[in-house]
């Protein structure tokens, strides 16, 4: 245990070379025990540990290369090297170390699933993982097993998926483990129309992990589960969720979610979410959030006080906002105009110029992978600043010219986000 906690020590502080030569004379199963003391560390919010979890699964690739079959008859051998695929290990080296191992029928057929697995052939690793009862296994190769049942079986059979879940919740609590499944459990509710599971994972994960580098990934799929849920999900269960987070955490919780209602016309979702922003947008020096400005007189707008919104809409600073909302900015005045102008008039409404794909650059919230254990890092508290999105303002449904505006208007945003993505995946 000693090597153990050193050699998890030297990574936390970063004496990578230090790490590779303590690692040389350290079995596979101390080097797994260094790298889930890493994950704790990441779990408990050191997002220092990060790079070190990285850096310690190639020490660990490197090591596990190096060992020879009769290594892996020692039984803890045998669940590390089990444990380093299902956290996102090099699929070239488990291909390698399971062709070379006498193993029995039930060890084989696991052991060929997490190659599967980390190969990207999720099929043929849920054909076996699906039969597999994650409390049978050894108790530290149990709760990645059913983590990773999920992962596979999400699409095709979320109840399973939801209950993997859970079951990997259960049997590792306080891990990093616990943490994904947390997270992974809120699309999943959604996909079912769960709002209960929602309310219930979401609140168990501020609780908990709020300070995990992988919060704002929990913070854009609850935003996405919310709209999603958009007609039955109570807002104040949005309220509940977010009095446990700062009040700048808060106020981009709300600027997402009114974004988002925003791009979709769901104008009761958009005015509560606008509203929240707005109360949590206030700086020290009395100036208001651009976005929440704009989202909140995107939902107040009618023929009673477009004047009010359209004198809001031009005195917002176009050079605070991102290019995204520069267009949507763009987008509302015009509606607000549409909406003073004689219905005759309507029809010449210019829509505001469309950006380039390298005017408009790169999306500024991409999506992250979530393979195994491992994932990807991005600052839960940093502001946001929303991608490029869906593009649309929820317009007066009495205003047939002004809609179909908005309607031609989404349609060409759409074809500038997708050569966005294709530019961003090349």
């Amino acid at each position: 245990m000693k090597a153990v906690a050193r050699l998890a020590a030297i990574l936390v502080t970063g004496l990578f070379l230090d790490a590779g030569a303590e690692a040389a004379s350290m079995q596979p199963y101390q080097m797994v025990r260094s790298l889930q003391r890493v994950q704790d560390r990441i779990a408990d919010g050191d997002h220092a540990a990060l790079p070190m979890q990285q850096k310690l699964l190639g020490i660990i690739d490197n090591r596990m290369r190096k060992a020879a079959p009769d290594d892996f008859s020692d039984p803890r051998n045998l669940q590390a090297l089990l444990i380093y695929g299902l956290s996102g290990g090099n699929p070239k080296t488990l291909e390698l170390l399971f062709s070379k191992l006498s193993l029995n029928a039930d060890e084989s057929r696991l052991g060929n699933a997490i190659v599967r697995y980390a190969l990207g052939d999720f099929a043929a690793a849920r054909s076996v993982l699906q039969d597999i009862d994650p409390k049978s296994l050894p108790p530290e190769v149990g709760p990645p097993v059913a983590l990773v049942s999920a992962t596979v079986t999400a699409r095709d059979n979320p109840l399973f998926a939801i209950r993997m879940l859970d079951e990997a919740r259960l049997l590792s609590p306080g891990t990093l483990i616990e943490e994904a499944a947390l997270r992974r459990s809120i699309p999943l509710a959604a996909a079912l129309g769960d709002t209960e599971r929602l309310a219930r994972a979401s609140e168990q994960y501020v609780r908990r992990f709020l300070r995990s580098p992988y919060a704002t990934q929990f913070v854009d799929t609850f935003v996405a589960a919310v709209v999603e849920l958009h007609d039955t999900v109570d807002p104040g269960m949005v309220d509940d969720v977010t009095a446990q987070m700062s009040s700048e955490q808060a106020r981009i919780v709300y600027l997402r979610l009114a974004r988002k209602s925003a791009i979709e016309g769901y104008e009761r979702l958009l005015a509560f979410a606008s509203q929240k922003a707005m109360a949590h947008s206030e700086g020290a020096d009395g100036d208001s959030d651009p976005r929440a400005v704009l989202y909140a007189n995107m939902a107040s707008v009618s023929s009673d006080n477009v004047d009010d919104v359209l004198a809001a809409l031009n005195g917002i600073e176009r050079d605070r906002l991102s290019s995204a909302d520069r267009e949507l900015l763009d987008a509302a005045t015009a509606i607000a105009k549409a909406v003073l102008d004689e219905p005759r008039h309507t029809s010449a409404v210019t829509p505001p110029s469309e950006p380039t794909p390298a005017e408009a650059g790169p999306p500024q919230e991409a999506a992250l992978e979530n393979n195994g254990i491992v994932e990807n890092e991005q600052n839960a508290t940093a502001p946001a600043s929303p991608g490029t999105d869906d593009l649309v303002f929820p317009g007066d449904p009495v205003n047939e010219e002004a809609d179909g505006y908005l309607k031609e208007m989404r349609s060409k945003l759409e074809d500038i986000d997708a050569l966005l993505e294709e530019e961003t995946a090349q």
